[in-house]
């Protein structure tokens, strides 16, 4: 059977409603269960169930897809690849603090085309498919297509850098610095937000490292849509080289020139 992105972003919305449901119950739950993984990140039940639920939704609305998630890895091997990451920002969840969400989006040979971006303690929700615009709900309002910013001077910028000890271990963190001091604001908005604050033309640049496919997957058609520009640092399009720039398109290729190691 043959689908269309309009009816693949459709599916990508409902599995983002489902997963608000279930991880919202557990925001802030007295009895959260939370456990460290081998690399010491941190799971809780909600990032399992949230993934489990998705991935039964897609066994039967998408059952020759293929799948990768955070928790469960991966599963099948169509060129048409479910991406998810059930909770973005699972420190924050634990925390209590409001920015995180689940990351759904598909990846058709290797470039993502549908992105979902659900923060429902923001009470936000961004989506995109190629061709198709990118767009914001907030609660309670309508849709509005999103446009990222004109800022064409690095001292008018705005720029979110996520964690500094990962732009340290990366061997990128004089870059970074010689990086802030050029652009107008500097600040560590993190995780899903800082790149849908870039694609509501809000914020001119972000970038991290030590991120996965699940982390960027969905971000991209969304800034892409929007009019912005998302590569690693070294500037090319792969999903796994766990680094991630993205601009407004404008700055784009001055950002990457001035993150080059020395």
């Amino acid at each position: 059977m043959t689908f269309t992105l309009s009816d693949d972003l459709a599916v990508a919305l409902v599995l983002a409603a489902e997963a608000d449901l279930v991880a919202l119950d557990r925001y802030r739950a007295q009895d959260l269960d939370v456990q460290l993984k081998p690399d010491r990140s941190q799971v809780t039940d909600a990032d399992t169930r949230v993934e489990q639920i998705i991935r039964e939704h897609l066994a039967a609305a998408r059952p020759d897809d293929s799948i990768l998630g955070e928790e469960f890895g991966t599963e099948g091997s169509s060129n048409r690849q479910w991406i998810i990451d059930p909770i973005d920002g699972t420190s924050n969840f634990v925390r209590g603090v409001p920015i995180w969400g689940a990351l759904i989006s598909l990846v058709i040979d290797g470039v993502p085309e549908v992105g979902v971006v659900s923060a429902p303690a923001l009470g936000r929700r961004w989506w995109a498919a190629t061709g198709h615009g990118a767009w914001l709900q907030q609660e309670g309002g309508e849709p509005r297509r999103l446009q990222v910013s004109g800022i064409t001077e690095f001292a008018d910028a705005t720029l979110s850098y996520n964690s500094i000890k990962h732009w340290d271990q990366y061997g990128r963190l004089d870059q970074l610095i010689a990086l802030s001091r050029e652009v107008g604001r500097a600040r560590a908005f993190g995780d899903l937000w800082s790149y849908m604050l870039l694609a509501e033309g809000a914020i001119d640049i972000a970038g991290e490292f030590d991120v996965k496919p699940w982390d960027i997957a969905a971000l991209v058609p969304i800034v892409r849509e929007a009019g912005g520009r998302v590569t690693d640092v070294d500037g090319t399009d792969a999903l796994d080289t766990l680094s991630v720039i993205a601009t407004n398109g404008l700055l784009h290729d001055g950002v990457l020139e001035r993150l080059r190691p020395s």
